[in-house]
């Protein structure tokens, strides 16, 4: 039987069937882990549909900061101070499906940012339709010393019945802001909304995260203190497990503001420095490109220790890791108490510290 060159003779098509399917399995493997959160179809044996527009999943929102996503077909959790969600939709209507209450941020194109107390449920952001056309939308929930006090779990919006969603612009860069109950925003009027971080991301035009919880010292003590030297590399601040899939997304720049809380837990000079040193270590192994950035505590803590940590990873060859002296930052008028600034004060670091960031990753 002769055959045309585009025909595939029969006894051809189960070695031809195998190889397509191998070439699927091989296409699937490659994929990063941050695709198949996203939501990305892969052969599993069976076909598995990308998520519904607005759902879980839906690679047109995208989670900024530590999300466990694990549960990916029906609701997103998220961990540390300061992640939030962003996503384009069409239509003029949005809402906001909750598991449980909890207090949120919400902001819709360039308007203003909205606060809502103790929502659940089906959550109205648009009391009035908005025009017909392209939007955008961005959620935060409220923390409280950097613990998400409520349900903060994302089970998906809500869109008008013909709408969709799409891509919103996204930011290439990204800075993580290391800390504590300072970096968390702590007694200012938004929390992370209105901490040095946040505010520094905005108005550079940046992805952000605060990697940081209230009361959390460098080293880890005893009496419970959360060291951030052990946990920076963790989903949750307050879990030993899991650890946090680095792949997910890659900083810029890193700023650690650590060593305020650790004098009160019996943390001696050595401790301080070696403990330091090993969390550059982990931030520069999770963070290879990233410009490390060390601040000087506001409170003058353990700085020679810090300076100390910071020429050690120089001297060991890591030219990207820099010593910010913060003396005379912050004056009595910018603190709400000794320790943590107002939202004057947390404006003052971020005139004094976004010049710093930007001058190295050219922002």
């Amino acid at each position: 039987m002769q055959t045309s060159p585009h025909t595939v003779p029969r006894r051809a098509l189960p070695a031809l069937l195998v190889a397509v399917l191998m070439a699927c399995l091989l296409s699937w493997a490659d994929g990063s882990p941050a695709q198949a959160a996203a939501g990305q179809t892969a052969f599993t044996g069976t076909a598995v549909k990308a998520a519904a527009p607005g759902q879980p999943g839906d690679p047109n929102i995208k989670f900024v900061g530590r999300w466990d996503t694990s549960s990916s077909s029906t609701a997103y959790t998220p961990y540390w101070a300061g992640a939030y969600y962003r996503a384009g939709f069409t239509g003029r209507t949005v809402k906001l499906k909750q598991r449980g209450t909890i207090d949120l941020w919400a902001r819709i194109d360039n308007g203003p940012v909205k606060f809502y107390d103790d929502v659940k449920g089906t959550v109205n952001l648009t009391p009035s339709a908005l025009s017909p056309g392209n939007h955008t939308l961005q959620v935060n929930y409220q923390v409280v010393a950097g613990s998400y006090k409520g349900d903060a779990v994302f089970q998906g919006l809500v869109l008008d019945s013909d709408a969709t969603t799409f891509a919103p612009p996204a930011p290439a860069k990204l800075v993580e802001f290391v800390g504590d109950s300072i970096t968390v925003g702590t007694t200012s009027s938004q929390n992370a909304r209105t901490a040095y971080g946040w505010l520094i991301g905005e108005r550079l035009g940046v992805e952000h995260t605060q990697i940081a919880q209230g009361g959390a010292c460098l080293v880890a003590a005893a009496d419970g203190c959360v060291g951030l030297e052990r946990q920076f590399g963790k989903l949750n601040p307050n879990a030993a497990t899991p650890d946090w899939n680095f792949s997910r997304y890659r900083a810029d720049a890193v700023v650690i503001n650590l060593g305020t809380n650790d004098v009160g837990h019996g943390v001696s000079s050595a401790q301080f420095q070696s403990a330091y040193s090993s969390l550059l270590r982990k931030v520069r192994a999770a963070h290879p490109q990233a410009w490390i950035f060390a601040l000087e505590t506001f409170r003058g803590r353990f700085v020679p220790q810090t300076e100390a940590a910071v020429k050690a990873a120089v001297d060991g060859g890591d030219a990207r890791v820099s010593f910010v002296d913060t003396t005379g930052w912050l004056g009595s008028g910018d603190l709400t108490d000794s320790v943590h600034p107002n939202d004057r004060g947390h404006r003052v670091v971020a005139d004094r510290l976004a010049p710093v960031i930007a001058a190295r990753i050219g922002s």
